[in-house]
């Protein structure tokens, strides 16, 4: 059985896949009915970006018979009704808003609903977790764009972000909010997860902190298995309990076509070292993944991996899409 009930809803909190029919069917193979999808990649000004979201949309459009883009909760428990993939609209950085703060109106019709103020890097918001010269926390203009927002009832996602502008984030914003794909650092240190205190944050807002297998966030010497995102995930639910503990898989199926461009991008001495330099020389091209999620058709194994941990099937059917669900109901509306 793909979930704990036949009935559950799956949620992949964040996905960076080039979506394709072949990457649809692999997602629905798992049981997954939704995911966070990265349609804006690499990040660009608003004119740049429009050419990397009208394809995405464009692919969603002719698989219409298995895809959908939900606006709603109910649009993504109609996708399940349906077997089809709610594939939700999203972007790591909000560069692609930074001329004018106004565009974000222009996203949320288009259909997007959640959005990170910055990723890796420093921008006219705040800063990224390896902004050069340190974190020095929140703009006017980012403050601005917490309540913009939240008026538009745009989910804010704070995986990526610097811990001053997080902790800045999440004192402001009315609205819950979430890290989608930030583990504790407590229990592996990378610069890309988060401490307690962001964890608990988070959780204060009615938000949720999402935990994923991505290898540099989960084991650094050797490579992990599920059972060590599993580890993961029960360090955060002791911490904040589980109806604040999500899924976010970062995958990203497609993207990377060659051994190549992976290594230009997220291999030891990729774009950002200091997250993957740290790794063990195990840590490949073809062992960049964790051991038993290779794609989406794997989730299966990460539903095993809870229940080896000991969480109740209720837990890992809210663990895995059901918190996420009740977060967005309240950020989006009806």
């Amino acid at each position: 059985m793909p979930s704990s009930s036949s009935d559950a809803i799956v949620v992949d909190g964040l996905n960076c896949a080039r979506v394709s029919r072949e990457q649809m069917l692999r997602t629905l193979e798992g049981g997954v009915t939704a995911i966070n999808l990265t349609a804006i990649r690499p990040p660009h000004d608003f004119a740049t970006a429009m050419p990397a979201l009208a394809r995405s949309l464009a692919v969603i459009s002719e698989n219409s018979d298995i895809a959908v883009i939900p606006r709603s909760v109910a649009d993504i428990k109609a996708a399940k009704a349906a077997g089809k993939l709610a594939i939700i609209l999203g972007a790591q950085n909000s560069v692609v808003v930074e001329e004018d703060l106004e565009l974000l109106r222009i996203l949320q019709r288009t259909g997007f609903r959640i959005l990170q103020p910055t990723y890796m890097e420093r921008n006219t918001l705040g800063c990224g977790v390896l902004a050069k010269g340190g974190d020095d926390g929140l703009t006017e203009k980012g403050e601005r764009w917490v309540g913009l927002m939240n008026e538009l009832r745009i989910l804010i996602d704070l995986s990526h972000v610097g811990y001053r502008t997080a902790a800045d984030v999440l004192a402001r914003s009315k609205r819950p909010v979430i890290f989608s794909h930030s583990n504790a650092r407590a229990v592996c240190d990378s610069l890309r997860n988060i401490p307690d205190e962001l964890i608990r944050a988070a959780a204060r807002t009615g938000g949720t902190v999402g935990l994923t297998p991505w290898p540099p966030m989960t084991r650094h010497a050797t490579r992990p298995t599920l059972d060590d995102w599993a580890e993961q995930v029960a360090y955060v639910v002791n911490l904040i309990g589980s109806d604040h503990v999500t899924f976010g898989s970062d995958l990203s199926e497609g993207t990377y076509a060659s051994e190549e461009q992976w290594e230009k991008s997220f291999g030891p001495r990729g774009m950002y070292p200091e997250v993957t330099g740290v790794m063990g020389p195990w840590f490949t091209f073809t062992c960049r993944m964790t051991e038993g999620f290779e794609s989406l058709a794997d989730t299966p194994n990460l539903h095993e991996a809870l229940k080896r941990k000991g969480f109740s099937p209720s837990d890992v059917d809210k663990i895995m899409g059901g918190n996420l669900l009740r977060v967005y109901a309240e950020v989006w509306g009806g």
